[in-house]
């Protein structure tokens, strides 16, 4: 009798543990936009089966810009999601209940383009123009900033909502004079317009808030802190993976999304490895934020908007979930 309950509880326990591994968290990731290459590592993780196999049952959702994506992370509509940080502060600010687990673009990816031939040489021929793009764009969010460290008055520039895919068509016609763009599409654009195209980077003026970040809602972070572990554990080595061999990433962003193309998703992987690596993420751990860093972007956010709720910055954001063992590559 003791060998036959010793097989039940034996059995009971196996069935137990087999339940656990099998089970599977489900949760939602929100992009900051359509897949491109810098969510590839993203794909990539999820065709190896790296989320399932860690417990991660990973629903990733387009998103229509960083406002969209720190808001429905913010109100627990998304688990998860990546945001330009100094937007995501702004929301924040408002009472978005959001905490920042892993930096995707250590510099801030903003950047202005417009066409040599329209006579703009610099952003005091700003004044007057049309500027594109969505009334999400992180651009138009942080705009007050960058006009102030320019020099610009108040509604010098005219926005027009334009959807991303028609920034390039719209500038190529002068429906718009400048439009806005994050860094990591910067050969698209040279390849549009060759030596008529002129560009600022918002870091060349001082405004180098971090760029797009892994985000998620607080309060699921403190139900389930074995969640959020798992997936930035993936993350973080797909992100690493794909920095040593991008070839298998975008064939997986391929795959994943239609319309995209091969060569420019090598050629944006090329510039989002660019935007991934300072001081920090090479020395300290790739996606590792900078207490020094968080701080001047929420000093960016507090000048410029001020801030409703007043956080506490420094816990605003956590590392804890990062393995110091893997670095970022200085590119």
């Amino acid at each position: 009798m003791k060998k036959l309950l010793g097989t039940w509880i034996a059995g009971f326990a196996l069935l137990g543990l087999s339940t656990t591994a099998g089970f599977a968290k489900e949760a939602n990731l929100i992009l900051n936009w359509t897949p491109g290459a810098d969510h590839a590592p993203i794909y990539y993780a999820l065709d190896q089966g790296w989320y399932a196999d860690a417990g991660v049952d990973l629903q990733v959702n387009s998103g229509k810009g960083s406002g969209l994506a720190a808001q429905t992370v913010g109100t627990g509509s998304s688990e998860f999601g990546i945001a330009e940080l100094g937007t995501a502060f702004v929301a924040k600010a408002k009472g978005a209940d959001l905490t920042a687990i892993m930096v995707l673009y250590a510099n801030s990816p903003l950047t202005l383009y417009w066409k040599k031939s329209s006579g703009i040489k610099g952003p005091k021929d700003f004044a007057g123009r049309t500027l594109g793009n969505p009334p999400g764009d992180a651009a138009r969010v942080l705009w007050p900033a960058f006009a102030k460290a320019v020099g610009l008055e108040d509604g010098a520039v005219s926005f027009v909502n334009l959807a991303p895919p028609a920034k390039n068509p719209s500038l190529a016609a002068d429906r718009v004079d400048i439009i806005s763009e994050f860094y990591n599409g910067h050969d698209a654009k040279v390849s549009a317009f060759g030596d008529d195209l002129d560009f600022l980077r918002w870091s060349e003026y001082g405004i180098n808030p971090y760029g797009n970040s892994f985000i998620v809602n607080t309060a699921y972070m403190k139900e389930n802190p074995e969640v959020v572990a798992k997936f930035v554990e993936v993350t973080q080595r797909a992100y690493a993976e794909c920095v040593k061999n991008p070839d298998p990433c975008v064939k997986s962003i391929m795959d994943a999304a239609s319309g995209l193309d091969k060569k420019a998703m090598e050629d944006q992987w090329t510039r989002v490895k660019e935007l991934m690596a300072d001081e920090t993420t090479t020395t300290e751990g790739l996606g590792f934020f900078s207490g020094d860093r968080i701080q001047k972007t929420y000093d960016l956010i507090d000048t410029y908007f001020g801030v409703e709720k007043p956080f506490n910055p420094a816990e605003s954001y956590t590392n804890e979930y990062l393995d110091k063992n893997i670095k970022m590559t200085a590119q």
